[in-house]
């Protein structure tokens, strides 16, 4: 028992290690930072103008606000918390905030719900302003979560806490032998690993391998089996993305949490919106609207009235509660009801300790991208499971952690790692790979994999054809490119490599036919490890006349970090590896998961643009060169200068 809760103990160190660096972080940005500054940061919009006021689901009030000051960068993305301010004389203190929760930010307008029945009087005054706010309550609910594995009161959290800690064999009990006709060998394999586990399961889904497909005909096969089901990810996105499938699939789904953090096409499986389409629903606005019209009449009844007056407005305060019980219990009658018709409930990690799935039991709990989520909200939806599916790839993104210190100590190794390594026996790998040709997915699988990818037979026919190479390393060692580091951030770019990765591109592109791309939307990505190098391709490509063609193709380009195309796929890839030094210092494109998420992401078309010199002084690129050499796909720049 001691290994267990010592590691618990640890883990809880650590994500106070992290809270801790992230307040920390929060509190340089903001605390005695001038608006100026904060605004130089992209966490403050100052001055701001109120577009639109609309009411949305669930009687919410939605705001659009608009900076006119468009030249600073933007932290604001849906799902922040945020709180508006006024810097007019007079509205300086406290009381004249509000706050709201972002439904959608583009570069200069945000979407806000706000936390209020009405838009306050001095949001009107002028010198308007919006800040993001630091989010604490996902901590607690984390903390919250690893206390109570800890004290594991209930047998099936003790149950499962001995299993991950590898104190107790998950346990298999022999089904039926399953057919499923639109899944490979090895998903259904996996299918047949979720049916028999007796606690938990793992479905390992290297890139283009079908991961999501395979826990959504698990999650199907648990639905027609009467079961009650829980679906997890990290994030909103990932989660809004298995609403959508599901419901594609006619599977009731309920997602929960705040309508703001859900994308707009599956705002209809919100609570909100389900309690606002039930068939009793307009009974409850008539209850609410007759509450209104007597506290209306109430409040009519001035100080100085005699007896009857008085007796008459005690009577209407009496008929104000009698209704507003009515409608409570109505309320609670139709998310009854709700709760009742669904068939898979949906949230983030940290979204499951909701007050709306207090006390609920789910018969099977699937945590999709587990490998991306941290440990401790991880244990969340756990703490409701009696089965657990854990979908992921270890060897892709770990989670983001702020803290170096509590990263380095262990913060970034998810239970999905701890349970892999100590349970590779509920592991199901899937091995049939969709997206990208052998060439391509070759260094990755003899990498990471251990060779047992194959590529599906559907990939031959993906290159573009021709003489057009699958794989190439364009070679810019001795060409003087050099890197540097960018004077605000420190982010480090390489300005003449952006230059040919761009002009590369577009001789490309002009090679395979513009009009091939254009007539089959055949999409376009561009990878740079470094914040300053996408910020130089961008530049390049979308606000610059450098290179018409490619501007041309802007709704077919993606130029974004490796973060940034995660689970994502492109017809043609392209990655500035950026680094070129005398030193042979990398960075961390040293992160070999890193390095795999960006490898894997090409479909027809893969080309690395780097220095050799400095790139392959490390074991990981100097394995990945003489991979490409192998496959007769190095080039040198000097062949095109």
């Amino acid at each position: 028992m001691r290994n267990s809760l010592d590691e618990l103990k640890q883990g809880l160190k650590l994500l106070k290690l992290e809270w801790q660096e992230d307040l920390a972080q929060y509190k340089k940005k903001f605390l005695h930072t001038s608006v100026a500054d904060k605004k130089k940061e992209g966490i403050t919009w100052h001055p701001i103008l109120l577009k639109k006021t609309k009411i949305g689901m669930g009687e919410r009030l939605i705001i659009e606000v608009e900076r006119t000051d468009t030249q600073y960068p933007s932290s604001f993305s849906s799902g922040k918390s945020v709180t508006f301010f006024s810097t007019q004389d007079g509205y300086h203190s406290p009381e004249f905030r509000v706050n709201g929760v972002v439904n959608q930010a583009k570069k200069d307008t945000l979407t806000v719900t706000l936390q209020a029945d009405e838009v306050p009087d001095w949001m009107d005054s002028g010198r308007l302003g919006v800040d993001l706010l630091f989010d604490e309550a996902s901590y607690r609910e984390m903390e919250s979560a690893l206390k109570k594995v800890m004290a594991a009161e209930h047998p099936q959290v003790l149950r499962f806490r001995d299993l991950v800690y590898g104190e107790l064999r998950p346990q298999f009990k022999p089904a039926p032998q399953l057919t499923l006709p639109n899944l490979n060998y090895s998903q259904v394999l996996a299918c047949q690993k979720v049916e028999e586990a007796q606690d938990f399961a793992v479905i390992h889904g290297p890139p283009g391998t079908g991961k999501t497909t395979t826990l959504l005909a698990a999650i199907e096969r648990a639905v027609s089996g009467n079961q009650r089901v829980l679906v997890c990810a990290p994030s909103n996105a990932a989660v809004d993305l298995l609403v959508e499938k599901l419901v594609d699939r006619g599977i009731v789904t309920l997602r929960i949490g705040h309508p703001a953090r859900v994308e707009e096409k599956i705002l209809n499986q919100t609570l909100d919106a389900k309690i606002a389409l039930h068939e009793s629903y307009r009974d409850l606005r008539k209850l609410r609207k007759e509450t209104e019209s007597y506290l209306q009449l109430a409040k009519q009844y001035k100080r100085n009235f005699g007896p009857e007056e008085r007796a008459q407005r005690k009577l209407m305060y009496q008929e104000v509660s009698r209704i507003r019980e009515a409608a409570e219990h109505l309320e609670e009658y139709i998310r009854s009801d709700v709760f009742q018709r669904t068939q898979v409930f949906a949230s983030t990690l940290v979204g499951a300790g909701s007050h709306a799935l207090k006390g609920m039991q789910f018969d099977l709990v699937c945590i999709d991208e587990a490998a991306q989520g941290l440990e401790a909200a991880t244990w969340i939806p756990i703490l409701k499971a009696k089965r657990v599916v854990f979908a992921g790839d270890h060897c892709q993104l770990p989670p983001t952690i702020k803290s170096f210190e509590a990263a380095h100590q262990g913060l970034a190794t998810t239970l999905f790692e701890k349970v892999i390594q100590r349970h590779s026996s509920a592991a199901q790998l899937l091995q049939v790979q969709y997206r990208m040709p052998e060439v391509i997915m070759g260094f990755s699988n003899s990498q990471f994999y251990e060779g047992k990818l194959e590529a599906a037979a559907n990939t031959l026919s993906h290159p573009f054809g021709g003489e057009e190479a699958i794989l190439e390393w364009v070679d810019t060692a001795g060409s003087g490119y050099t890197e540097q580091a960018e004077a605000e951030s420190l982010s480090t770019f390489n300005p003449e490599e952006a230059q040919f990765a761009c002009q590369y591109l577009n001789d490309t592109i002009l090679r395979i036919g513009y009009g091939l791309f254009k007539e089959k939307g055949w999409t376009i990505g561009l990878i740079a490890p470094y914040s300053a190098q996408v910020r130089r391709l961008r530049h390049l490509i979308f606000d610059t006349y450098a290179f018409p063609n490619l501007k041309a193709f802007s709704d077919l380009i993606t130029i974004d970090t490796v973060d940034g195309f995660q689970g994502q796929e492109r017809d043609l890839m392209l990655i500035s590896l950026t680094r070129s030094n005398e030193r042979g210092e990398i960075g961390f494109l040293s992160d070999k998961r890193r390095m795999n998420v960006a490898l894997t992401r090409a479909k027809r078309k893969l080309i690395l643009v780097g220095d050799s010199g400095t790139l392959a002084q490390h074991e990981f690129f100097d394995a990945l060169l003489r991979y490409v050499e192998e496959k007769g796909s190095y080039r040198s720049v000097w062949e095109f200068l």
